[in-house]
C-alpha cells in the first residue's frame, strides 16, 4: 500500500472486500460488458444485421477486460465510455463495428450504476437481516434481567435488558421494509438515446414501433431486472439515488441509536461492548476500556445521514434532459455511502455478538432506584391495612423528598425504606417492605413484549431470509 498518496479510510480501515469490489472498476467494466452484449442480442433478435458469430465474440471477451488499451485511448480522446468501446473492439474485430450501437454514454454508466446499486443494497440486506437475528438473540437471552428504564436519562419504571433491545431491533426492521421496498421497485434505465427519445432506434428500425418498444424489455431482462424506466431523459431520474441514499441514512440512523444507548449503559458498567484481551483503552490511562466501536459506529453514522443530501440537492439541481453536474458527486456520494453503511453494520455485527452483561451493576443500579419507584405499592399496602390514602400520599412525598437529600447532598445510600418503616402512619416494618422490593414486579410486560415480539415478528423475518444468515464480521482496527 502506498504511504506517499492519500488512502480512503473507508477502503483501508472499514468496508468488506466485498462492499469495495461491488463498486470496483473491475465491476464496473464488466457490467459494460454484459449491457453491450445485451444491447447486441436484442437487436439482433429485433432484426438487425448481427451475427451470432459476433455475439459469441462479445461473450469470449466479456471478462478479460484489456485496461492498458483502455486507458491509452482515453488519454488520446478524453472519453471513458469511447475508450473503452475501442478497446473491446480490439478484441473483436469481427463485432467492432456493432458494439454500442444506437446508444449514448448513459446506456452503460446509468444501468451500471443501478446494477450496482442493487448489487450492494443486497449485501447491505445480508448483514442487516444478522444484525436483527443476533439483536434478537440478546433481546431473548436477557429478556427476564430487570433493568432501569431512563426518560430523559433520569431513572425511570424498570424494564428489563431484553425489553431494551427490542426497541433497536425494531428499527433495524423499519430499515429493512424499507429497504426491500425501495430496491423491488430498481429499473434500468434501458436505451432511450441522447434525450431519452430512442430517436437513434427510430432511425435504426425504421419507425417499426412496436420494435422499439420491445427494445427496453429485453435488455432489463437479460440483465436480471423485471422492467425500464418508462420515460427519462439522457440519464435516468437522480431521485433514484436519493431513495437509495435514504435507506442508508435510515440504517445510519438506527445503528447510531442503539450505539448512543451502549455507550451510555457502558459509562454505566452495566452493559460492555467486546474488548479484546490485548486491546488498548487508552494510551495514558491504562485501566480504560472505551466503547471504541460503537463509537465508530456514531461517527460513520453521522457521516452517512449527512451523505445523503448530496443526491438529494443533486436530484433537484439537474437542468431539463440532463446535466453533468450530477457526475463527480455520484462517483463520490454513491460508493461512499455504501462502503460507509457496510463498515457500521460489520461493527453492529461485532458489537451486538459480543455484548457483555453485567446483572449485579444492573441490580445495584435498580436497588438504589427502587424504594421511590416502590411507593405506590407501599402504599396501597397501607390502605389496606387502614390508612388513610391522602395522608400517606403526602408522608411518602415528604420522605422521599428526605431521602432524596440524603443521596444528592449527603452521597448517603436511598433510606427511604427505613423511613418508612419508622413512620407509624405506615404500620410496616422494613422487612415487610423489603417484601416489596422484588424488580420483577415493577417491569410490567416487558418479559412477555419480548417473546411475543420475537415469535410474531422478528422470527418471521428471520425464517423467510434464512439464507442470508451466518455472516460473521471482520474488524480491522
Amino acid at each position: 500500500m502506498p504511504t506517499d498518496v492519500y488512502q480512503s479510510p473507508l477502503s483501508e480501515r472499514y468496508a468488506s472486500k466485498e462492499m469495495q469490489y461491488i463498486f470496483s472498476p473491475d465491476m464496473k467494466f464488466r457490467t459494460w460488458r454484459r449491457l453491450w452484449i445485451a444491447l447486441a442480442e436484442t437487436e439482433k433478435e429485433l432484426g438487425l444485421p448481427i451475427t451470432e458469430e459476433q455475439i459469441e465474440e462479445l461473450k469470449a471477451h466479456k471478462d478479460d477486460i484489456n485496461y492498458e488499451e483502455a486507458k491509452a485511448r482515453e488519454k488520446i480522446v478524453r472519453h471513458d465510455v469511447m475508450s473503452h468501446v475501442y478497446a473491446y473492439g480490439l478484441q473483436c474485430p469481427k463485432a467492432k463495428g456493432i458494439i454500442h450501437l444506437g446508444a449514448t454514454s448513459c446506456y452503460v454508466g446509468d444501468n451500471t450504476d443501478i446494477i450496482v446499486m442493487n448489487e450492494a443494497l443486497s449485501l447491505v440486506k445480508k448483514k442487516l437481516v444478522n444484525v436483527i437475528k443476533e439483536l434478537s438473540e440478546f433481546a431473548d437471552s436477557n429478556k427476564a434481567v430487570p433493568t432501569l428504564a431512563f426518560t430523559h436519562f433520569q431513572p425511570a419504571q424498570p424494564t428489563t435488558v431484553g425489553k431494551r433491545a427490542t426497541l433497536w431491533t425494531q428499527e433495524f426492521l423499519m430499515d429493512l421494509e424499507d429497504l426491500e421496498y425501495v430496491q423491488s421497485t430498481l429499473k434500468l434505465l434501458g436505451s432511450k438515446g441522447t434525450t431519452g427519445t430512442q430517436a437513434s432506434f427510430l432511425e435504426l428500425f425504421e419507425g417499426d414501433q412496436e420494435k422499439i418498444d420491445k427494445i427496453d424489455p429485453m435488455i432489463a431482462e437479460k440483465m436480471g431486472f423485471k422492467a425500464c424506466y418508462p420515460v427519462s431523459g439522457q440519464t435516468y431520474s437522480r431521485k433514484v439515488d436519493t431513495r437509495v441514499m435514504n435507506i442508508l441514512a435510515g440504517i445510519a440512523a438506527s445503528a447510531h441509536k442503539m450505539s448512543n444507548d451502549i455507550r451510555l449503559l457502558q459509562h454505566l458498567k452495566e452493559v460492555e461492548e467486546p474488548f479484546e484481551k490485548t486491546q488498548i483503552g487508552s494510551s495514558a490511562m491504562a485501566y480504560k476500556r472505551n466503547p471504541m466501536r460503537s463509537e465508530r459506529i456514531a461517527s460513520l453514522s453521522r457521516y452517512v445521514m449527512i451523505d445523503a443530501l448530496n443526491p438529494a440537492i443533486t436530484s433537484a439541481t439537474q437542468w431539463f434532459e440532463r446535466t453533468l453536474d450530477d457526475s463527480a458527486n455520484k462517483r463520490l456520494s454513491i460508493p461512499e455511502g455504501f462502503l460507509a453503511i457496510d463498515g457500521i453494520l460489520d461493527l453492529c455485527l461485532n458489537v451486538v455478538d459480543g455484548l457483555v452483561v453485567y446483572p449485579k451493576v444492573i441490580n445495584k443500579h435498580l436497588m438504589a432506584e427502587l424504594p421511590f419507584m416502590a411507593t405506590e405499592n407501599i402504599m396501597m399496602d397501607a390502605v389496606k391495612a387502614g390508612g388513610d390514602r391522602q395522608e400517606l400520599h403526602e408522608k411518602i412525598r415528604t420522605l422521599s423528598m428526605e431521602a432524596g437529600k440524603n443521596v444528592k447532598e449527603n452521597g448517603l445510600d436511598n433510606n427511604l425504606l427505613t423511613l418508612i418503616a419508622n413512620d407509624e402512619s405506615f404500620n410496616m416494618s422494613e422487612e415487610d417492605l423489603m417484601k416489596t422490593m422484588d424488580p420483577a414486579k415493577y417491569v410490567g410486560r416487558a418479559k412477555e413484549q419480548t417473546e411475543k415480539f420475537i415469535k410474531d415478528v422478528v422470527n418471521p423475518v428471520i425464517e423467510s431470509h434464512k439464507d442470508l444468515l451466518g455472516v460473521k464480521a471482520e474488524i480491522n482496527v
